[in-house]
């Protein structure tokens, strides 16, 4: 497929600013056998999944990523964005600066009153650079003052039109989230509350948690006409024994298995055994799933609505078929769900 395809004309005034309560943004869902379209509230979505059904979540945490610092002599405010550990024990960090230009191998970087001091040791894009940051206490240490000085990593489209906030910190985040590493929230789980959690544990519907750590990669727009020659960033992922064994358990009893969030999706079908099963795993992933797709774990997902052109997007078209998905986000802007981040969901089955 080719990515003009993509296209859509999305209003500005329905990318969401702010989210809505947890567990009472709309919910679309979307019927792959009949073509049906319903439309919902989030907690609905119990409805829809029985004793022994699976919900594949990632359980990843996000870490407020952005960093503001000064560039020795000059002073000039310098925006740090942390992409990714590259050496804990060297301190070295794979980021991004803006403005790109000002900042060159050897320069060093103040952040604010803290003794936190980074130096430039390498270009690696346009605005890519490689730091070490010289700091003294253990990794512990570091990271709680990274969580002091850094900004919740709000994407661009929210933050070119307001603030960060207090309140995102918590927001910007699943209720589920346990392991720290990413830069961006797996925005399908921020719908999810307790109570709505526990009355699909009562229904007798297991969550079975994957980690994904979410990079830039996943926002970055795809440059390329032909998909076949778009490439993603790789992103670090694991799946344990006891969840894949939650999963086949699942598969063999032909039960609904919901990838929560399109990184779900990417987790649990990069890590497939020859017999169609989810396999226990530790590493990296640049899956990059746009039609047509096989599907070999997933039949159901569980996604927001996302931007014209992006890869989430194409996910959600290969899943639930092209000419559906487009059609459903069509009504979906005729309806004015809101869209991206802090946007609604769509279930699809």
């Amino acid at each position: 497929m080719k990515l003009s395809e993509f296209k859509f004309d999305l209003p500005q005034s329905l990318i969401a600013l702010h989210p809505s309560d947890r567990g009472e943004s709309r919910l679309m869902v979307v019927h792959r056998k009949t073509g049906e379209i319903e439309h919902k509230t989030f907690a609905d979505v119990i409805n829809y999944f029985d004793d022994g059904d699976v919900m594949a979540i990632n359980d990843t945490k996000v870490f407020p990523a952005r960093l503001y610092g000064q560039k020795e002599k000059t002073g000039a405010k310098i925006e740090v964005f942390l992409l990714r550990e590259l050496n804990r024990e060297m301190r070295l960090w794979d980021v991004l600066v803006d403005p790109a230009r000002k900042i060159r191998v050897g320069n060093k970087l103040y952040f604010g009153d803290s003794d936190l001091v980074a130096e430039v040791i390498d270009n690696t894009t346009s605005r890519g650079r490689t730091i070490r940051f010289l700091y003294d206490g253990d990794n512990d240490a570091f990271m709680k003052l990274v969580d002091e000085l850094g900004e919740t990593p709000l994407p661009p489209e929210i933050i070119s039109r307001r603030k960060v906030e207090s309140a995102d910190r918590e927001r910007f985040q699943t209720i589920f989230a346990e392991h720290v590493g990413a830069v961006a929230a797996p925005t399908a789980g921020m719908h999810f509350t307790k109570a709505i959690m526990k009355r699909l544990e009562i229904k007798g519907v297991s969550f079975a948690p994957v980690t994904l750590h979410v990079g830039l990669g996943t926002f970055r727009t795809v440059d390329v006409e032909d998909l076949t020659k778009h490439k993603t960033d790789s992103e670090n992922y694991r799946i344990t024994q006891g969840t894949a064994e939650v999963v086949n358990k699942a598969i063999d009893a032909k039960k609904r298995i919901c990838a929560v969030g399109t990184t779900s999706l990417r987790a649990i079908e990069s890590s497939v055994s020859a017999s169609g099963h989810l396999k226990p795993v530790e590493g990296w992933t640049d899956k990059f799933v746009f039609p047509p797709y096989d599907f070999k774990i997933a039949n159901a997902l569980l996604s927001n609505f996302q931007l014209p052109e992006s890869i989430l997007l194409m996910a959600a078209c290969a899943f639930g078929g092209f000419d559906l998905v487009m059609k459903a986000y069509d009504i979906a802007i005729k309806e004015k769900y809101k869209f991206f981040t802090y946007g609604d969901a769509m279930l699809i089955i």
